[in-house]
């Protein structure tokens, strides 16, 4: 699924922030990838989606190579990604329905699949009775919700979550976590994590990346 050898990643093509990254995550794991404020996590979570292309070394996301991809690779890569932030990034004029519809159309479901589909999601996310709402008439327990919402919706094989649970309080965040052992361990779809810290009890088998100083160790 990612595989990666001496992967550099950097800013500016000077100073590394990743340097030498070596490490594999097959189908079906669950990754948390810790380290302190400024460590490179949400960058290294970045590369994972084209969001940051690597300096030096090799990435392979899904077969594709990172370092080479061009703008319709990555277009394609994404299809088969879901994609979690800490602020959320739901469309504030989309209702909640129409935000999870979202990745479906840019796959090209049709709009009745695509509004059976965001129904479904909605049940799934506990939202049933929020799906006309906007983002801002929602907590922000109920937005990141809908954010894994619409991260599931098109079936990907690849879920990335930077500090999903970061704003929520600790009821909203257990729902949120809940969702994301769902979907691994009962859709096996890949999950990587990037957060502070690592919840208690998490009840799922899983693997821990450590970041220091721009390198990547497993524990």
């Amino acid at each position: 699924m990612i595989h990666a050898n001496n992967l550099c990643l950097s800013y500016d093509g000077k100073k590394d922030i990743i340097h030498n990254g070596r490490f594999h995550i097959k189908e079906k794991d669950f990754v948390f990838i810790t380290g302190s404020s400024g460590s490179g996590k949400s960058t290294l979570l970045k590369s994972f989606y084209g969001g940051i292309d690597p300096r030096n070394g090799t990435l392979l996301i899904n077969k594709i190579n990172m370092q080479k991809a061009g703008k319709s690779q990555i277009r394609a890569l994404r299809k088969n990604i879901g994609i979690i932030f800490q602020d959320y990034k739901l469309i504030k004029e989309y209702t909640v329905e129409e935000n999870i519809m979202l990745p479906l159309q840019l796959n090209d479901y049709n709009d009745k699949k695509s509004l059976e589909q965001a129904k479904k999601l909605l049940k799934h996310v506990k939202l049933t009775q929020k799906g006309h709402f906007f983002p801002d008439e929602l907590s922000g327990g109920e937005q990141q919700r809908a954010a894994v919402g619409r991260a599931l919706a098109h079936n990907p094989k690849l879920i990335l979550a930077d500090e999903p649970t970061g704003n929520l309080d600790d009821y909203s965040a257990e729902l949120v976590w809940s969702l994301l052992r769902k979907a691994n361990e009962q859709l096996g779809i890949t999950v990587v994590v990037v957060t502070h810290r690592i919840p208690d009890n998490f009840g799922l088998s899983y693997r821990k990346f450590d970041l220091l100083s721009g390198e990547i160790y497993e524990s």
